[in-house]
């Protein structure tokens, strides 16, 4: 008899409810091995092509505007996911104000880009951060489509479209390497026509979500119009809501990012494109609690804590040890793997970016268990905290950097960003403990 018979059997025995999550963790887990195989790929392809220099300037410019285009939007996809998973059907009064306040973010964040190329960048990198504009409004988009999909709990949907953006991606690395002549600026401009496809392709969801037009999951049928007498908040109530979500999603890629900004701006482009490099190996292993607990877990966690919060708490703890135990594991792989696999992936040229690499290793148990006790504070106040945590987390990563960089260069900017990772922990852990306490968490 063959061996995946009984294997087949077991998982046909499971409740259906676990069933379907055990296929919707996986298809997502499958788009997200391969949109990360994907993003690798196309790092080590501009990498080798580019020469540690030019894909310095590329790596920090994106960086830039990948910081600052979180902007845009300014927290209401992620107060989507709070507002509908606590009111339901009742949330659709926030859509109009979010109108206004997206086009209003999003306006704001482009011109902050542009002044700042004109203004404040080194004249190397103007060109290169205006072509990178239209990746604001693929942000913005992924986002939005990335909370109605999860709202709806289509994960199919949500996988495949996550394999769109690294997709076409890795088609402008692909044109470089077969044009080797072209330049920086040509996959700026690729990235910015990506984009501007993939803003294109999101729209139509994205504007029906923005009517109203939504298959929510968990809440039952939608009620008829004339039960819907909940007020209309203005721009003004939605800002107050959303701010903290905003704040926190500004604050991750400024958390995460600033290594390499801080970098160019302090070393050199060389400097800046190593830990690129580095830092584009952790971002596809960072994939791994992001899509369980954002793409997967999180519409379903803010239900939970309302109305199921046994089950909220269930996971909780099964979630931390599984996080910490694969998050060790797979450090111990990439600390035995770096110093064959980078020198064949990315070049001999890029050899300085093994010990870099190892220093990072350490911070993946750190991310992915942050990851999961993190997952404990999801309701206004806890997103304040999260603020609070996060602007700690890189407060510390930004000034040890303006210490380290200038004596230990990337190697400096490794150990800010893993004392900044521990730092971030401990708050969050701090957090739950603070507003959670143990024998809170055990009354039904």
């Amino acid at each position: 008899m063959s061996v995946i018979e009984p294997s087949v059997g077991r998982v046909a025995s499971l409740p259906k409810g676990w069933r379907a999550a055990l296929g919707a963790v996986s298809l997502l887990w499958v788009a997200t091995a391969t949109g990360a195989g994907m993003a690798f790929l196309t790092q080590a392809l501009l990498a080798h092509e580019l020469g540690p220099a030019f894909y310095g300037l590329f790596t920090s410019s994106l960086a830039m505007v990948s910081m600052i285009a979180p902007l845009a939007g300014f927290g209401v996809p992620q107060f989507w996911l709070k507002v509908y998973g606590g009111e339901g059907w009742a949330a659709n009064r926030w859509l109009p104000s979010s109108r206004q306040f997206l086009v209003t973010t999003t306006l704001l964040t482009l011109s902050i880009i542009a002044v700042w190329a004109f203004t404040g960048a080194p004249a190397d990198a103007t060109a290169t951060l205006l072509l990178l504009l239209p990746m604001v409004l693929a942000t913005l988009a992924a986002m939005l489509l990335s909370s109605k999909l999860r709202l709806e709990e289509r994960h199919q949907a949500m996988a495949l479209w996550q394999l769109i953006a690294p997709g076409s991606r890795l088609l402008v690395a692909v044109m470089l390497l077969v044009v080797p002549t072209l330049a920086v600026h040509f996959v700026a401009a690729g990235y910015g026509v990506v984009s501007l496809a993939v803003t294109l392709l999101a729209a139509p969801q994205m504007l029906a979500m923005l009517r109203g037009d939504i298959q929510l999951h968990g809440h039952g049928r939608r009620p008829p119009p004339a039960c819907d007498d909940a007020p209309t908040p203005g721009p003004m109530q939605l800002w107050s809501q959303a701010w903290a979500y905003g704040l926190a999603a500004v604050l991750y890629p400024i958390f995460f990012q600033i290594s390499t900004v801080l970098l160019k701006y302090l070393d050199g482009n060389v400097e800046a494109g190593i830990f690129g490099i580095a830092l584009a190996v952790m971002t596809a292993i960072y994939l791994i609690p992001a899509t369980l607990y954002q793409k997967f877990l999180l519409s379903k966690l803010h239900r939970w804590a309302v109305h199921d919060r046994t089950k909220f708490w269930l996971v909780y703890r099964h979630g931390n040890l599984a996080m910490l135990v694969s998050g060790v594991l797979l450090a111990a792989a990439v600390a035995l793997a770096a110093p064959w696999l980078v020198p064949l992936a990315f070049g001999e040229k890029y050899r300085a970016v093994v010990p870099v690499l190892l220093v990072l290793a350490s911070c993946i148990p750190i991310r992915f268990l942050s990851t999961s006790v993190g997952a404990a504070l999801l309701t206004e106040r806890h997103m304040r905290y999260r603020v609070f945590a996060m602007g700690l987390g890189a407060t510390v990563v930004i000034v040890l950097n303006l210490i380290l960089i200038p004596i230990y260069h990337e190697l400096g900017a490794a150990g800010a960003t893993v004392t900044g990772e521990a730092v971030l922990l401990l708050s969050l852990y701090a957090g739950v403990q603070r507003f959670h306490p143990i024998a809170k968490r055990l009354r039904p």
